[in-house]
């Protein structure tokens, strides 16, 4: 099968068309889809190709994530799009008490097979409330399943394994590489196995361990960093839950270095997890201590520079390589 350049919209939508096509029980629920086709236009055309199997709900992500848990629960197979994944705080009941357990509750006799669609991310322009990216809060729920693809084949073969995934999923697809485009196979069956990572960057002197926009800041770092004679290897994690430890390790005992990227904010993010589990597991490979590269612990600003000041940038995954390689 051959590749086409697609932006990821584009990639997520066809693994959305691809997938009801297969499986009539899959429906999508949200606010504005069948006017607006999703506020980025992520929908478009699907409702008028699955009429009746887009739901335009009222403006309560309470109701829109307990419609999804319920319809779940009764054999369907929804997708509920949250326009911001900040807007995930009004359904934490439905999503970390109720959906992450209720399997768990009733010693898997039921399955819970919905999608929680969630646009993360800052660098839009968009302030404090539209701007989060909060995947380490589900990550700390047992559970819940969680992806954040970075690339547009990554969405569309992600998307795929997490609507046909009996658990419940959270899917974290940031705002600003909506437009950015790449190959995807053309295969109606291609599809990515939640919990594997891939190593997209072969290097032997630092491991990037990233996801989701931090895999792009980490393609621009191991450029300039291969110009000083540092190769970086950049490991794509694309699941954060289940985590595919096994590719992790096999990069640090390549490399002996490690630089965890990723765009939330640096305490209790993600790669403090991960950090701890390399010290606790891979002690014994490590040459240099464990950094970490994340936003700062403040809520997003409104004001351009200052938003700019607040996210991580490639120039700091340099900096931070070249710390661990003595450089």
């Amino acid at each position: 099968m051959s590749d086409r350049l697609l932006t990821a919209s584009a990639a997520l939508a066809e693994a959305l068309i691809e997938e009801m096509t297969r499986d009539e029980r899959i429906f999508i629920l949200g606010e504005d889809l069948t006017a607006h086709a999703g506020i980025f236009g992520q929908f478009k055309g699907i409702p008028e190709k699955f009429p009746g199997r887009i739901l335009d709900t009222p403006i309560s992500e309470t109701c829109i994530a307990g419609c999804g848990v319920g319809a779940a629960l009764t054999g369907m197979r929804p997708i509920v799009d949250f326009h911001f994944s900040d807007f995930v705080t009004c359904g934490m009941d439905e999503l970390c008490n109720q959906a992450a357990k209720i399997r768990y509750m009733f010693g898997g006799q039921v399955k819970l097979p919905l999608v929680v669609w969630c646009p993360d991310g800052a660098g839009l322009r968009a302030a404090a409330q539209h701007s989060q990216s909060l995947e380490a809060w589900f990550v700390h729920t047992p559970g819940l399943k969680v992806v954040v693809p970075s690339e547009a084949a990554d969405v569309k073969g992600l998307m795929k394994a997490s609507i046909r995934d009996d658990n419940p999923v959270m899917f974290f697809q940031h705002k600003r590489l909506f437009r950015r485009e790449g190959p995807v196979p053309d295969d109606p069956d291609f599809v990515i196995p939640l919990g594997k990572a891939a190593v997209k960057r072969e290097g032997r002197d630092v491991s990037l361990f990233t996801y989701g926009s931090g895999y792009f800041l980490c393609q621009e770092a191991a450029a300039e960093l291969a110009r000083e004679g540092i190769e970086a290897e950049i490991v794509d994690l694309r699941t954060l839950k289940p985590l595919d430890f096994e590719t992790v390790a096999a990069s640090l005992r390549k490399t002996y270095r490690a630089v965890i990227v990723h765009e939330a904010c640096l305490t209790g993010g993600f790669g403090a997890e991960l950090a701890a589990r390399i010290q606790a597991e891979l002690f014994d490979f490590l040459d240099a201590p464990v950094l970490r590269v994340a936003a700062k612990d403040v809520p997003i600003p409104f004001s351009p520079p200052l938003e700019d000041f607040v996210l991580p940038r490639a120039a700091d995954v340099v900096a931070a390589a070249r710390s661990v390689c003595n450089r």
